[in-house]
């Protein structure tokens, strides 16, 4: 009976760690969609969400320390513990960033509206593909799907740097739109960050399946 109780609770902890997912990525979309749109609303929105996040990660934490700590879980039930643990600080963060751009977008609400040489729906939706397939890694212990969202976070990278520098030939040419120009940089800059939690999020998923450290192994590839 008390390993019944232990794997209900762990079911329980990975329901939550699910739910936190959900309100992350509706942090990302709605912040994308203020910034696309201009939209106040959207921006109150997600202040709120984070809000949510920041309730929903301080009762996930107590309850996996609670689980480690009464429990003492060993081998693969102890690894996955510690990755939620890891996973719930990403998403997190992931709630920050996407705060981060809710922020850029009430800056510019009354500066001109104006084309900027960027598509940020597509880096919107590219870091929003990464966080689904990390979540939906873990929700199946797809290592494999794991191993492709870090995989994916290289094109994100490319992204942001073709982002960085046709927003700085803008300034140059036409400095009257700077302020909408760094913006966009930073906001670019936001969702490169979104897409780094994410792929630390498949990283911590190969961790608990595999019990390897991943972490630098596509950084040391390219050296």
């Amino acid at each position: 009976m008390p390993r019944i109780h232990f794997q209900l609770q762990l079911a329980e902890l990975k329901d939550k760690l699910l739910a936190m997912a959900a309100l992350s990525q509706q942090a990302v979309e709605s912040a994308v969609d203020a910034y696309l749109q201009r939209d106040k609303g959207l921006c109150k929105y997600v202040k709120q969400n984070e809000t949510a996040i920041n309730t929903a990660q301080r009762e996930l934490d107590e309850m996996a320390y609670e689980l480690l700590a009464k429990e003492q879980p060993m081998a693969i039930d102890l690894r996955f513990i510690l990755a939620v643990i890891k996973i719930n600080g990403d998403l997190e963060r992931i709630g920050d960033q996407s705060m981060g751009i809710a922020r850029r977008t009430k800056e510019i609400l009354n500066a001109e509206e104006i084309d900027l040489p960027v598509d940020f729906a597509a880096m919107g939706e590219f870091a929003g593909r990464m966080i689904r397939s990390a979540v939906q890694a873990l929700l199946d212990g797809d290592a494999r799907l794991a191993d492709s969202v870090r995989e994916m976070d290289d094109e994100i990278d490319r992204m942001n740097r073709r982002a960085h520098a046709d927003l700085l030939k803008l300034i140059e040419e036409k400095p009257r739109y700077t302020q909408q120009a760094m913006n966009g940089i930073l906001v670019a800059k936001n969702l490169e960050r979104i897409a780094d939690h994410a792929s630390n999020i498949a990283t911590d998923v190969i961790f608990w399946i595999r019990g390897a450290d991943v972490r630098h192994q596509l950084s040391m590839a390219m050296d």
